[in-house]
């Protein structure tokens, strides 16, 4: 009787509306009212909220008492999946926006800027690609024309006769470098025949007591030969080494500034031409913003031309003083040191490379020994 009453008396100190929060009820109805909102669940709705509410494992549930909640409402603080609330006079489960939509909502920031800058990558990569057709077209369209007859090409007669004489000079220089090495190929191997010979003769006149002082003096004879001979090879592949230098590097680097300065000739003349039939054509608003846009591009292309045949200018400058000094000192070497050769001047041969400062490298030091590798 004591538990009842105490149970009631509990009951009543939690009054309930129709709507979940705390009122004011009749003494009368109050354990009708909280009997009716507390064993509302019948056995198919608890089993409902089993099944579609989260893991009671993983929430706490707090029910109705003294100082507590009128609604069954389920803490979503610590569950994973999507959050819920439980109303119990309904008997439905209302959805909680939260983090969830935070994640979702940031995530969704995210994709716009990656496709923002995709988007702009993908766009100036396409301006490009029309600037460089475009281009292309004038050009195409300027060299065809100047190849007709029908367009004027700018020209600056000095210089082309400059660079004509350049080109020329560079089919020269390289025929005397094919030629030089093919006269090192040879006498490379009238060397080497001159050593072997050289060794059997000196074998010979051990074995031959009756021809020893004949071959001994063949023998002497070809290993000096070999000697001077080496000293030679040195002389001929300094000289081999400065033509191709120069040749193939000095030149092509002013032909590589020369080649651009044609093509920026190129491109400047195709702007011109533009700029040329535009000024002829109509002189209405649109006409005059594509005349202003083609005098801007023409002046670009202007600096460009003018910048590229001033260096072009310069570099054939240098290309000349640097040619007549180089080629200078390696005439000279080459004719000293052949002279010497077929005079049998062993000391002058010498003498020579000493003065160009050529080291002979002995046999045998083109690979290091293995205390200067470590």
């Amino acid at each position: 009787m004591t538990d009842s009453i105490m149970s009631k008396a509990a009951t009543m100190e939690i009054p309930i509306n129709s709507n979940g929060d705390t009122g004011t009820l009749p003494e009368d109805d109050s354990l009708e009212q909280a009997a009716k909102l507390q064993w509302s669940l019948d056995e198919k709705d608890l089993q409902q909220v089993m099944v579609s509410g989260p893991n009671l494992n993983e929430t706490s549930i707090v029910s109705g008492g003294y100082g507590g909640t009128a609604e069954g409402i389920i803490p979503t603080s610590s569950i994973k999946g999507p959050a819920v609330r439980y109303n119990a006079e309904f008997n439905k489960r209302i959805p909680v926006t939260g983090l969830g939509s935070n994640m979702h909502h940031s995530s969704s920031s995210s994709s716009v800027t990656a496709e923002e800058i995709t988007r702009g990558v993908a766009v100036e990569k396409l301006e490009t690609v029309k600037k460089w057709g475009l281009n292309t077209y004038k050009c195409t369209k300027q060299m065809i024309s100047e190849r007709f007859g029908r367009g004027s090409r700018t020209v600056d007669l000095e210089l082309e006769a400059q660079i004509e004489v350049l080109r020329d000079t560079k089919r020269k220089y390289e025929n005397v470098l094919r030629l030089a090495r093919a006269l090192t190929n040879h006498f490379y191997n009238m060397v080497q025949t001159q050593h072997a010979l050289g060794d059997t003769f000196a074998d010979l006149s051990q074995k031959s007591p009756e021809l020893r002082d004949e071959f001994g003096y063949n023998a002497e004879t070809q290993k000096l030969l070999c000697k001077n001979g080496e000293t030679l090879l040195g002389a001929i592949n300094f000289f081999v080494s400065s033509i191709n230098t120069l040749v193939n590097k000095t030149m092509e680097d002013t032909l590589m500034t020369i080649k651009m300065y044609e093509n920026a000739r190129l491109e400047f003349d195709a702007y011109r031409s533009d700029l040329e039939e535009l000024s002829m054509g109509p002189r209405d608003a649109v006409a005059m913003a594509r005349i202003d846009a083609a005098q801007q591009q023409y002046q670009v292309h202007k600096e460009k031309y003018e910048r590229l045949r001033s260096d072009v200018t310069i570099k054939l400058k240098f290309l000349e003083e640097n040619k007549v000094k180089v080629m200078h000192k390696q005439l000279l070497l080459f004719h000293n040191a052949i002279s010497a050769y077929f005079a049998g001047n062993q000391q002058q041969l010498e003498q020579t490379l000493k003065q160009f400062n050529i080291k002979l490298r002995p046999p045998g030091a083109d690979k290091p020994s293995w205390l200067e590798e470590q």
